[in-house]
């Protein structure tokens, strides 16, 4: 399935309808709805996870695979943290050419799911990858791999599959890179790190290089490559009406995500209709296909009433997952990449980078003329793997800022 057509619209449905499904006459509440528990006993939380810290690696297996030939793959499970400071238990699958040292890139996949299956650990290996989609961009791991690199590819949605929470998916990400770093088979303890991620990927990229300086600064980040960043995907959602939309079912997701992630703040059930509810249950254990074919041509109006977009609890939620609100500052230089007709606004981009610039942190903003969110992509990619070559290199960084 081709993903250039949804990826045009994506951001405008996916962060864009959140604000308005979350609405609400006061009714009682019966909570979020989880995916359901993954059979595989590896990815179960010890029950001693609040005595380990951050990144220290639970388990570890090594993985066969086709996928990649010539190296090496693990996948560690490890303690992380969620967005209100609690202990988690969170994979990375690591893809190694070899034992190293060598330059380690977490690559944070393009995954707008509900379901545990479709998380990257499992849908770069198996029959999820077809309905994970996000994933589509796998193949081309192999290109990194084959430049001596390794790649560590967290499952950065966590544990409940929360999709849009990119805070916390930005503390998967460091913590996973802590977490390859302390696996002594992979002799990566002493390697050079860059991060690299794409729109929903670039999400939790963006947080984990906001958040290195306070919450792991002792990881040596080299550089960072973004892309198509939506920094506050609270405020495309109030500029979004109530019409149909062949993506809906991506908005209505997110919705489910953040209700994951926030059962206090969100309740979903003092909003949800009839057709809401069973939607929801539809969903909760879907990857992104199946998703965007359930909610196909719907609208907010079917499925939701109105009246609490405006609340603190609400506004607080999207500025918890708001690069444009956060008031971290990144030091890892930046690469970051947007297309000149990009659905997602490209001036806060811009000024969201231009506050790190004043802050001291080399930027090198590219803005790829007449191309939309799919169109930039790939240009934009290519890139950013020299940008990260460079970095690795130890070459001085390039900047833009004005």
């Amino acid at each position: 399935m081709d993903l250039r057509p949804k990826a045009r619209l994506l951001l405008a449905c996916t962060l864009g309808i959140v604000a308005a499904v979350l609405s609400a006459a006061p009714a009682a509440s019966a909570g979020p709805v989880y995916p359901a528990p993954d059979p595989d006993g590896f990815y179960a939380a010890p029950d001693n996870l609040a005595g380990v810290a951050p990144g220290d690696v639970l388990r570890a297996r090594p993985v066969a695979n086709g996928r990649f030939p010539g190296s090496q793959v693990w996948q560690l499970l490890f303690r992380s943290t969620d967005s209100t400071g609690g202990p988690i238990a969170a994979v990375t699958t690591l893809i190694s050419p070899g034992a190293g040292p060598r330059p380690l890139l977490s690559y944070q996949a393009f995954v707008n799911s509900l379901g545990l299956q479709c998380a990257p650990s499992h849908a770069l290996f198996d029959g999820g990858l077809k309905e994970a989609g996000g994933l589509k961009e796998a193949g081309a791991l192999n290109l990194l791999l084959a430049r001596g690199w390794a790649v560590s590819v967290p499952d950065h949605l966590g544990p409940d599959s929360a999709y849009g929470a990119a805070r916390m998916g930005g503390q998967i990400t460091l913590d996973g890179i802590r977490a390859v770093q302390r696996f002594a088979p992979a002799g990566l303890g002493n390697s050079p790190v860059g991060l690299a991620g794409y729109s929903g990927g670039a999400m939790s990229t963006g947080f984990a290089a906001a958040l290195a300086p306070e919450y792991a600064p002792e990881l040596p980040i080299v550089g960072v490559a973004q892309g198509g960043l939506p920094v506050n995907p609270g405020q495309m959602a109030v500029q979004i009406g109530d019409h149909p939309h062949p993506l809906f079912g991506l908005g209505f997701a997110v919705a489910m995500g953040l209700e994951r992630e926030y059962p206090d703040a969100l309740q979903l059930d003092r909003a949800l209709t009839p057709a809401g509810r069973a939607m929801r249950d539809r969903l909760a254990n879907s990857c992104t296909d199946d998703i965007i074919s359930a909610g196909a041509g719907h609208s907010i109006g079917e499925f939701f009433t109105s009246g609490m977009e405006s609340e603190f609890s609400t506004v607080s939620t999207f500025h918890a997952n708001a690069l444009e609100e956060f008031p971290g500052i990144p030091r890892a230089p930046i690469y970051q990449w947007h297309g000149g007709n990009d659905q997602v606004p490209l001036q806060p981009a811009l000024d969201t980078a231009g506050r790190y610039c004043a802050a001291g942190t080399p930027v090198q903003f590219d803005v790829i003329p007449g191309v939309d969110h799919a169109g930039a992509m790939f240009p934009g990619t290519m890139n950013a793997v020299r940008y990260l070559a460079d970095r690795f290199a130890g070459l001085p960084a390039p900047s833009n800022c004005h």
